[in-house]
């Protein structure tokens, strides 16, 4: 990550006027696919990346991606299901992003879904998706941890380095400013550091994966898909105004969410309690 004069203060650590490569742009830099007003002039990284191991990936169409071979590109990598209508919302963002700067950018779509691969084959057939989709394995998410929401995407720089997580529905304009600075093509853009990833609160249409206090591995993937959509979707009645699945993973102490929580599961399983 280029940081030219990089100002640090305070708990999160902010820099002033820190310009993309320090080199100005790049010759026949593309010419953005968002609008001025989509794009912020200023952006978020982290001060301490992190870098990424060594990985070996498969595409659907049996193309092997390791790292190696995403070096000097910026990488975004996508978590996202079928399923899950944030990540069909962002999907034509994605897209058009990819071919607008396919010298610059590589999408790595990382599917979740956990039925039949030919479900994730027509889907992306159907979306006319641009970039590799390969299947989540243990070894991807060991490489990219905390994935508690979809869509969440993880930003690499071109060193192979971690430098921000989005989770759930983001501006397509930053993802577009995220990668024109980090590939060095904007030298207007400038970047604020901080010490650490802040997630917050799990908003922006995020679908939820995991829920504290459930233990959803004993269930099939049919029911466990069901599941996931319900909490997704049905409210809390503690008054927080947030779905089951939110409420669970922004307050884990609710008493009110978790035995609603397990009734949905319940119901799913057949088995009321």
């Amino acid at each position: 990550m280029r940081t030219c004069g990089v100002l640090l203060r305070g708990a999160l650590v902010v820099s002033v006027g820190v310009m993309a490569g320090c080199g100005g742009p790049t010759a026949a830099a593309p010419v953005p696919v968002f609008s001025a007003a989509a794009r912020p002039g200023t952006i978020q990284l982290v001060a301490d990346p992190t870098p990424l191991p060594p990985l070996t990936m498969q595409d659907l169409d049996g193309r092997i991606i390791t790292t190696d071979d995403l070096r000097g590109k910026v990488t975004l990598v996508n978590f996202w299901a079928t399923w899950c209508a944030p990540c069909r919302a962002e999907i034509p963002d994605l897209i058009k992003l990819q071919a607008r700067y396919p010298d610059h950018l590589q999408i790595i779509g990382v599917s979740a879904d956990e039925g039949p691969v030919q479900v994730v084959e027509d889907f992306a057939t159907e979306y006319g998706i641009n970039y590799p989709i390969v299947m989540a394995t243990p070894e991807l998410n060991r490489a990219f941890p905390g994935v508690m929401a979809l869509p969440t995407s993880f930003i690499v720089d071109p060193e192979g380095r971690v430098v921000q997580t989005h989770i759930g529905l983001i501006n397509p304009g930053v993802l577009e400013q995220e990668t024109r600075f980090l590939a060095d093509l904007d030298p207007t853009i400038t970047v604020d550091i901080v010490e650490e990833n802040q997630h917050g609160l799990l908003v922006n249409a995020a679908q939820a994966t995991q829920i504290p206090g459930l233990d959803l591995t004993t269930l099939t993937p049919e029911h466990r898909t069901t599941a996931l959509q319900r909490l997704n979707e049905e409210g809390c009645t503690c008054g927080c105004k947030l779905t089951l699945a939110q409420c669970r993973i922004n307050d884990s102490s609710c008493d009110v969410s978790l035995p609603l929580a397990e009734q949905v599961v319940a119901e799913i399983v057949g088995t009321r309690s």
